[in-house]
Protein backbone atom coordinates (compact mmCIF):
# COMPACT_ATOMS: atom_id res chain seq x y z
CA UNK A 1 0.00 0.00 0.00
CA UNK A 2 1.42 3.30 -0.94
CA UNK A 3 -0.19 6.92 1.52
CA UNK A 4 0.66 9.58 2.29
CA UNK A 5 2.40 8.19 5.24
CA UNK A 6 4.79 6.57 3.06
CA UNK A 7 4.93 2.73 1.39
CA UNK A 8 4.41 -0.24 3.40
CA UNK A 9 5.65 -3.99 2.45
CA UNK A 10 5.44 -7.11 3.98
CA UNK A 11 8.11 -9.65 4.44
CA UNK A 12 7.35 -13.22 5.81
CA UNK A 13 8.94 -14.81 8.93
CA UNK A 14 11.48 -17.55 7.86
CA UNK A 15 12.03 -20.43 10.79
CA UNK A 16 15.61 -21.19 9.56
CA UNK A 17 18.25 -19.73 11.75
CA UNK A 18 20.02 -18.68 8.28
CA UNK A 19 17.19 -16.51 7.48
CA UNK A 20 16.89 -17.94 3.98
CA UNK A 21 13.82 -16.96 2.10
CA UNK A 22 10.76 -19.59 2.16
CA UNK A 23 10.32 -20.54 -1.47
CA UNK A 24 6.34 -19.76 -0.90
CA UNK A 25 5.79 -16.08 -0.38
CA UNK A 26 2.44 -14.69 -0.03
CA UNK A 27 1.15 -12.76 -3.22
CA UNK A 28 0.27 -9.68 -1.85
CA UNK A 29 1.56 -7.18 -5.44
CA UNK A 30 -1.88 -5.69 -5.89
CA UNK A 31 -1.08 -2.58 -7.50
CA UNK A 32 2.65 -3.75 -7.41
CA UNK A 33 3.02 -1.95 -3.95
CA UNK A 34 3.05 -4.87 -1.22
CA UNK A 35 5.28 -7.68 -1.81
CA UNK A 36 5.64 -10.40 1.29
CA UNK A 37 8.10 -12.16 2.44
CA UNK A 38 7.26 -15.20 5.13
CA UNK A 39 8.56 -14.36 8.81
CA UNK A 40 12.18 -15.72 10.32
CA UNK A 41 10.87 -16.78 14.00
CA UNK A 42 14.84 -16.87 14.72
CA UNK A 43 16.51 -13.60 13.53
CA UNK A 44 12.84 -12.26 14.12
CA UNK A 45 12.60 -13.22 17.91
CA UNK A 46 14.48 -10.77 19.55
CA UNK A 47 12.27 -7.67 17.36
CA UNK A 48 9.10 -9.19 18.29
CA UNK A 49 9.56 -9.75 21.80
CA UNK A 50 10.36 -6.51 22.27
CA UNK A 51 6.74 -5.73 20.69
CA UNK A 52 4.51 -8.15 21.91
CA UNK A 53 5.51 -7.55 25.81
CA UNK A 54 5.45 -3.68 25.62
CA UNK A 55 2.98 -2.51 27.59
CA UNK A 56 0.41 -1.15 24.62
CA UNK A 57 0.64 -5.32 23.42
CA UNK A 58 -1.43 -6.57 26.26
CA UNK A 59 -4.17 -7.57 24.23
CA UNK A 60 -1.82 -9.89 22.46
CA UNK A 61 -1.22 -11.85 25.46
CA UNK A 62 2.33 -12.49 24.86
CA UNK A 63 3.13 -9.41 28.42
CA UNK A 64 5.12 -12.01 30.33
CA UNK A 65 7.07 -13.83 27.34
CA UNK A 66 10.49 -14.80 27.93
CA UNK A 67 12.44 -14.56 24.29
CA UNK A 68 12.53 -18.22 24.08
CA UNK A 69 8.60 -18.47 24.84
CA UNK A 70 8.37 -16.07 21.28
CA UNK A 71 10.75 -18.42 19.29
CA UNK A 72 9.10 -21.54 20.06
CA UNK A 73 5.52 -19.52 19.13
CA UNK A 74 6.70 -18.80 15.67
CA UNK A 75 8.80 -21.63 14.94
CA UNK A 76 5.63 -23.56 15.83
CA UNK A 77 3.34 -20.98 13.46
CA UNK A 78 5.95 -21.58 10.54
CA UNK A 79 5.69 -25.30 10.86
CA UNK A 80 2.05 -25.24 11.00
CA UNK A 81 0.07 -26.00 7.84
CA UNK A 82 -2.99 -23.37 8.74
CA UNK A 83 -1.05 -20.44 9.99
CA UNK A 84 1.46 -17.86 8.89
CA UNK A 85 3.20 -14.84 10.45
CA UNK A 86 4.50 -12.05 8.61
CA UNK A 87 6.42 -8.17 9.22
CA UNK A 88 5.25 -5.62 7.78
CA UNK A 89 8.01 -2.99 6.76
CA UNK A 90 6.93 0.63 6.50
CA UNK A 91 9.60 2.45 4.36
CA UNK A 92 11.60 -0.52 4.80
CA UNK A 93 11.76 -0.53 8.27
CA UNK A 94 10.00 -3.43 10.62
CA UNK A 95 6.97 -1.78 11.47
CA UNK A 96 4.40 -4.48 12.31
CA UNK A 97 3.41 -8.18 12.83
CA UNK A 98 0.57 -9.91 10.84
CA UNK A 99 -0.55 -13.20 11.25
CA UNK A 100 -2.87 -15.20 8.70
CA UNK A 101 -4.57 -18.24 9.73
CA UNK A 102 -7.83 -21.05 8.60
CA UNK A 103 -10.35 -19.89 11.16
CA UNK A 104 -11.97 -23.29 10.73
CA UNK A 105 -8.77 -24.89 11.95
CA UNK A 106 -6.60 -22.65 14.32
CA UNK A 107 -8.43 -19.93 16.61
CA UNK A 108 -11.80 -20.66 15.75
CA UNK A 109 -12.05 -24.28 15.09
CA UNK A 110 -15.82 -25.10 16.86
CA UNK A 111 -16.57 -21.78 17.97
CA UNK A 112 -18.03 -20.54 14.81
CA UNK A 113 -19.95 -21.34 11.55
CA UNK A 114 -16.99 -20.93 8.65
CA UNK A 115 -17.55 -20.45 5.35
CA UNK A 116 -15.89 -21.25 1.94
CA UNK A 117 -13.35 -18.27 1.48
CA UNK A 118 -12.86 -17.71 5.19
CA UNK A 119 -9.58 -16.73 6.78
CA UNK A 120 -8.51 -15.17 9.99
CA UNK A 121 -6.05 -12.24 10.81
CA UNK A 122 -3.89 -10.65 13.67
CA UNK A 123 -2.05 -7.57 13.65
CA UNK A 124 -0.20 -6.03 15.88
CA UNK A 125 1.32 -2.38 15.20
CA UNK A 126 5.35 -2.09 16.74
CA UNK A 127 5.14 0.64 19.85
CA UNK A 128 6.58 4.09 18.58
CA UNK A 129 8.55 6.91 20.35
CA UNK A 130 6.31 8.99 17.79
CA UNK A 131 3.02 7.99 16.58
CA UNK A 132 2.05 8.89 13.15
CA UNK A 133 -1.31 9.82 12.91
CA UNK A 134 -3.77 7.50 10.62
CA UNK A 135 -0.93 4.96 10.91
CA UNK A 136 -2.75 2.10 12.75
CA UNK A 137 -5.59 2.40 10.11
CA UNK A 138 -2.93 2.59 7.29
CA UNK A 139 -1.90 -0.82 8.70
CA UNK A 140 -4.96 -2.73 8.68
CA UNK A 141 -5.77 -1.28 5.16
CA UNK A 142 -2.17 -2.80 3.80
CA UNK A 143 -3.30 -6.27 5.82
CA UNK A 144 -6.46 -6.56 4.66
CA UNK A 145 -5.32 -5.72 1.06
CA UNK A 146 -2.25 -8.36 1.51
CA UNK A 147 -5.05 -10.80 2.61
CA UNK A 148 -7.92 -10.15 -0.55
CA UNK A 149 -4.96 -9.91 -3.11
CA UNK A 150 -5.79 -13.99 -2.79
CA UNK A 151 -8.51 -14.33 -5.02
CA UNK A 152 -9.55 -17.52 -2.87
CA UNK A 153 -10.65 -15.13 -0.01
CA UNK A 154 -14.13 -14.24 0.46
CA UNK A 155 -14.08 -12.86 4.14
CA UNK A 156 -11.46 -12.25 6.51
CA UNK A 157 -12.51 -13.15 10.27
CA UNK A 158 -11.22 -11.46 13.31
CA UNK A 159 -11.65 -12.27 16.93
CA UNK A 160 -10.51 -9.34 19.12
CA UNK A 161 -10.43 -9.26 23.01
CA UNK A 162 -14.05 -7.87 23.86
CA UNK A 163 -12.28 -5.20 25.75
CA UNK A 164 -10.05 -3.83 23.26
CA UNK A 165 -12.23 -1.08 21.91
CA UNK A 166 -9.55 0.78 20.05
CA UNK A 167 -9.08 -2.40 17.68
CA UNK A 168 -13.34 -2.30 17.78
CA UNK A 169 -13.47 0.90 16.05
CA UNK A 170 -10.74 0.62 13.33
CA UNK A 171 -11.97 -2.67 12.59
CA UNK A 172 -15.20 -1.03 12.06
CA UNK A 173 -13.56 1.68 9.89
CA UNK A 174 -12.47 -0.70 7.21
CA UNK A 175 -16.10 -2.43 6.96
CA UNK A 176 -16.06 -5.54 9.70
CA UNK A 177 -19.50 -6.25 10.81
CA UNK A 178 -19.60 -7.54 14.06
CA UNK A 179 -21.36 -11.44 14.36
CA UNK A 180 -21.37 -11.44 17.85
CA UNK A 181 -19.52 -12.32 21.24
CA UNK A 182 -17.93 -15.72 21.53
CA UNK A 183 -16.02 -17.07 24.81
CA UNK A 184 -12.32 -18.20 24.16
CA UNK A 185 -10.14 -20.30 26.38
CA UNK A 186 -7.87 -17.18 26.60
CA UNK A 187 -10.38 -14.44 26.46
CA UNK A 188 -13.90 -13.35 25.28
CA UNK A 189 -13.88 -12.13 22.06
CA UNK A 190 -16.05 -10.11 19.85
CA UNK A 191 -16.14 -12.00 16.38
CA UNK A 192 -16.44 -10.07 13.64
CA UNK A 193 -15.86 -10.57 9.28
CA UNK A 194 -15.14 -9.00 6.69
CA UNK A 195 -16.73 -9.58 3.18
CA UNK A 196 -14.64 -8.18 0.05
CA UNK A 197 -17.54 -5.87 -0.83
CA UNK A 198 -17.90 -4.53 2.58
CA UNK A 199 -13.53 -3.84 2.79
CA UNK A 200 -14.29 -1.92 -0.72
CA UNK A 201 -16.89 0.09 0.23
CA UNK A 202 -15.48 1.30 3.62
CA UNK A 203 -12.13 2.31 1.90
CA UNK A 204 -13.43 3.29 -1.67
CA UNK A 205 -11.35 1.02 -3.26
CA UNK A 206 -11.93 -2.61 -5.42
CA UNK A 207 -11.10 -5.60 -3.26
Amino acid sequence: MTAALGTFTIRPLDPSPSSQLLPRALDCTRAGETPLRRGEPLSDAELVHGWVTHPKAAFWLMSDAKLQDVEREYLAIAAHPHHDAFIGLYDGEPAFLMERYDPAEVELKGLYEAEPGDIGMHFLVAPADTPLHGFTLAVITTVLEALFADPSVRRVVVEPDVRNTAVHALNKAVGFEVLGEIAKPEKNALLSACTREQFAAATGGSA
